[in-house]
């Protein structure tokens, strides 16, 4: 049957496969050491001896020359479903509240058209505290797709909403809820 010992023995077991893979991927390393340093440490300033290079032509479409899609932000709030905003506010409502409560985020009753940072008693970080304006709907625009980006220093950890239809329709179900 299954007893102690055999725990133990299966324990042991383990624990010696652990140590012989860490001893032979040290060993491992020592003699085959992949990259431009060698053995001895960084040699800041030396030159990399390439064993091949494969030539790659210029290209007219070079990521640096790519434009950014130009967005018609008046025909997309527009075109804005405040139902469809419903179903994006889900991504928000674990932070954020719309019954006049704050949360781990203040409470976003009235945001469109608000001041930045104007809610009474809840403990803004001081990039929000230092960032003037109302939050309009193109700056809401801008900060939900990408809240660090448009806010740097932000304590809000949301990655964003890409889509920018998506955005717009949370816009105008936040609006549709003063």
């Amino acid at each position: 049957m299954f007893n102690t010992m055999t725990l133990t023995k299966a324990a042991g077991a383990f624990i010696g496969a652990l140590l012989f893979l860490m001893l032979a991927n040290w060993a491992a390393s020592g003699l085959f050491h992949v990259g431009p340093a060698g053995h001895g440490g960084d040699h800041e300033g030396e030159e990399i001896t390439q064993a091949y290079s494969i030539p790659v032509p210029e290209s007219a479409a070079d990521s640096s020359g790519v434009e950014e899609e130009v967005i018609d932000f008046a025909a997309l709030m527009a075109s804005a479903d405040a139902a469809a905003g419903e179903r994006e506010w889900a991504k928000c409502r674990s932070c954020h509240q719309l019954n006049g409560s704050d949360g781990v985020g203040p409470h976003l009753n009235g945001v469109v058209g608000r001041d930045k940072a104007s809610i009474e008693g809840f403990s803004y970080s001081s990039a929000a505290q230092d960032m003037p304006g109302e939050w309009t709907p193109e700056n809401l625009f801008g900060f939900i797709e990408n809240p660090r980006g448009y806010m740097p220093g932000t304590a809000m950890s949301f990655a964003g909403i890409r889509d920018p239809q998506a955005r717009v329709d949370l816009i105008a179900y936040l609006e549709s809820n003063p």
